[in-house]
């Protein structure tokens, strides 16, 4: 994250969301190990905020299980298992396909229009290999998805869970974005067809395969605690 000259921090639950997502991305990635210590002072040095923040983010992630307060060290990062990423993102799944199959009931031709030309916006960010434009298009493609639903506990709940993706890891994967693309074509036509039941396999397999690159690529880094 680039470093940018000190700001007021006027809204510390905004700014310390803002710091918790970024650790919680590093963490989830593998960039931030189990073990390691993270320093107030280096964190509010790189995100150009106070020591303020950064600490209300890390409370935050101590919530989460995400982080440890241990004597002497300060903060370090939770022991990390592999079947918690298999659960996070089989939570995911289960809540997208949900919400996905009651908007394929009742979604409506100009509402699956401007799906596809959100679509095609994200297909042409993913086919120009924009990075961080895939990510909040992305975002933005299923939140249209969640909102149709009219089901606010259950789009939150998805919040919540989604909130542990490191979307960055997968927005610069060449072949999770050719996957992406795939996975929405067959989303698309699902609701399309107002079929809910060929949705929910749809959006499992497009939370699983997540799964599947994110354990492989912390296999590959060794992170996972006994």
């Amino acid at each position: 994250m680039a470093t940018r000259s000190k700001v007021q921090d006027v809204s510390h639950p905004q700014l310390s969301e803002t710091v918790a997502s970024l650790l919680r991305d590093r963490i989830m990635s593998g960039q931030l190990r189990p073990g390691e210590r993270i320093r107030l002072e280096e964190v509010a040095k790189e995100t150009g905020l106070s020591i303020t923040p950064v600490r209300e983010a890390l409370l935050m992630l101590r919530a989460e299980d995400m982080v440890e307060l241990q004597p002497r060290r300060g903060h370090v990062v939770a022991p990390l298992f592999r079947q918690d990423i298999v659960d996070v993102f089989a939570l995911q799944g289960d809540i997208a396909g949900e919400l996905a199959a009651r908007v394929a009931v009742s979604i409506t031709q100009a509402q699956l229009d401007d799906l596809r030309q959100q679509h095609e916006r994200l297909r042409r960010a993913a086919q120009a290999r924009q990075v961080g434009r895939v990510e909040q298009l992305e975002f933005e493609f299923h939140r249209g998805i969640n909102r149709l639903a009219g089901a606010r506990k259950l789009s939150w709940l998805l919040r919540t869970a989604t909130r542990y993706t490191p979307s960055r890891f997968y927005a610069t994967d060449a072949e999770w974005r050719a996957g992406m693309i795939a996975d929405h074509e067959a989303l698309l036509d699902a609701l399309e067809a107002h079929d809910p039941v060929a949705v929910r396999p749809v959006m499992a397999r497009h939370f699983t395969d997540g799964a599947e690159r994110l354990v492989k690529h912390l296999d590959g880094l060794g992170v996972w605690s006994e």
